[in-house]
């Protein structure tokens, strides 16, 4: 006859062998304290939460691009912050206002036609002899005027060199220091206006200096033509 500690025994055993074939039997998954745990489905958020991060990385490497693009288009939209259209101007317009002051025979079509009309030409050159000679009188001031007019004009230009070498040192620097496309081309420009105004002054000057020369020949020829009348006179009178 079985004793119950015998029982007991028995009935532990077998509650422990039951214990230990479910563990067996049970699959990768653990239970702890009511919780399982699946390694595959562990890996698959880990790798999911990665491709997550990778792309939010992706998303801030376009948004600072973007960010450096527009800095960059804004520098590249922004005016220079120095101007010498003003100082080119007034220098313009004080060459164009030496060339206006031209004394007597001005530089107008219509004006010179008719001075070379009234005093190197035609009637002028056979009136009598007071109009010869006021004539002759007139074409020489004509001439002294005309060459006033050149140094006038020169020194004008030789003035506006002051302030040119100023615009140069002004945008050269301007345009060194440019932090866009605009403001370079902005500098160019106005460089480009300079050598534009320089060009003016120097044919303001050849222009002055040619009017002063070529009166001056009109004079000598029509003197010489004075010259050929009054020996005509003097051996008619004779």
């Amino acid at each position: 006859m079985k004793t119950p500690i015998f029982h007991c025994a028995a009935a532990l055993l077998v509650t422990g062998f039951g214990i230990t074939a479910a563990a067996v039997s049970a699959p990768a998954a653990a239970q702890m304290g009511g919780i399982v745990h699946d390694p595959r489905n562990y890996a698959q958020n880990i790798l999911t939460a990665a491709r997550t991060l990778e792309q939010i990385n992706n998303q801030i490497k376009q948004l600072q691009n973007q960010a450096t693009s527009l800095a960059n288009e804004a520098r590249n939209l922004s005016g220079l912050p120095v101007s010498t259209l003003e100082e080119l101007q007034g220098q313009v317009d004080r060459t164009r206002a030496l060339l206006g002051e031209a004394q007597r025979v001005a530089f107008d079509v219509g004006d010179i036609q008719k001075a070379f009309d009234a005093r190197y030409k035609g009637g002028a050159l056979t009136g009598t002899q007071a109009e010869m000679v006021a004539n002759a009188e007139a074409r020489w001031n004509d001439s002294v005027g005309a060459f006033q007019d050149a140094m006038k004009v020169q020194a004008g230009v030789v003035g506006n060199m002051g302030d040119a070498r100023r615009s140069i040192t002004t945008l050269v620097t301007a345009s060194q220091s440019a932090t866009g496309a605009l403001q370079a081309a902005q500098a160019g420009n106005q460089l480009l206006a300079l050598q534009s105004q320089q060009l003016g002054d120097l044919a303001a000057a050849i222009a002055a200096q040619g009017r002063a020369q070529m009166l001056d020949a009109a004079r000598a020829a029509a003197a010489e033509a004075e010259g050929r009348e009054r020996f005509r006179r003097f051996r008619k009178g004779n």
